[in-house]
């Protein structure tokens, strides 16, 4: 029992240790993440990241700023926007469809999809309000790792997805690759979740 408790302790400070002081977190991140694929489509889908305290978190400001660019610009006529719905105040949807209409999105141009906890459902939801407005093809925002699963999921919803990363690179300091490292865990065990549940 003691010798097991050695092994797991010292397996535990040697990935903490390449999580931190290595390149190992970017460079799996890097090779395991959607790459941008940026393309003229039918509607931008701007994945939730929850609320901090009634306010966008920075993840979810972000995907929100990239989606909001890629409409001005010119590559769907629809931006999406979907989230969670806390007990009380506004919805993370009503917060970013605020923030695109005063960066100059038309209020006609923006659809909510609120009341969305998983992305399994933010795909199920944006399925059943982008079919009849005839939508066949998404540029799905969220962020590199995310998309791995999320365009899986948009894809059995019937769309073509053409990804679109938030992020723009990937941090160097150790306390970021940390971060990274932690992000590429939740996202692996997730997707093993949702392909044991049969969402895949």
């Amino acid at each position: 029992m003691l010798l097991a408790c050695r092994v797991l302790g010292a397996l535990t400070l040697s990935g903490l240790a390449a999580a931190t002081l290595t390149p190992l977190a970017q460079w799996l991140t890097a090779h395991y993440g959607e790459r941008p694929r940026l393309e003229p489509a039918d509607a931008i889908v701007v994945l939730g990241s929850g609320l901090a305290q009634g306010s966008l978190g920075d993840p979810s400001l972000q995907r929100v700023i990239r989606g909001i660019s890629l409409q001005r610009r010119g590559l769907a006529p629809l931006l999406v926007v979907t989230g969670e719905t806390p007990p009380t105040g506004p919805s993370e949807p009503e917060v970013r469809a605020g923030l695109a209409r005063d960066l100059g999105v038309p209020p006609a141009a923006i659809v909510t999809v609120g009341g969305v906890n998983t992305t399994r459902e933010e795909a199920i939801q944006t399925g059943a309000a982008l079919r009849p407005r005839g939508v066949r093809s998404v540029l799905l925002v969220s962020s590199s790792l995310h998309l791995v699963r999320a365009r899986k999921l948009f894809e059995r919803e019937g769309f073509q997805v053409f990804p679109a990363p938030a992020e723009n690179s990937l941090g160097a300091a150790s306390g970021e690759r940390l971060g990274v490292t932690q992000a590429l865990t939740r996202e692996l065990a997730a997707r093993l979740y949702y392909r044991l549940a049969g969402y895949l």
